[in-house]
């Protein structure tokens, strides 16, 4: 994350209050919003295990 509260944690680990925010408040603009989007939508829908081997991989 570039900026706020969770400045330098990746974005698959900022917990889903803050991204609930992020969905009442609007999406940031690019990229960066669309991935926040995704993010609120995988772990709102329970999906966080489709993470593990991409947390793998890039860690």
């Amino acid at each position: 994350m570039p900026f706020g509260k969770y400045k330098d944690r990746f974005v698959t680990d900022l917990p889903v209050h803050y991204l609930e925010w992020f969905e009442r408040k609007g999406w940031p603009d690019g990229q960066l919003g669309q991935f926040l989007a995704t993010m609120f939508e995988i772990k709102t829908n329970g999906l966080d295990r489709i993470l593990d081997p991409i947390k793998k991989e890039y860690r």
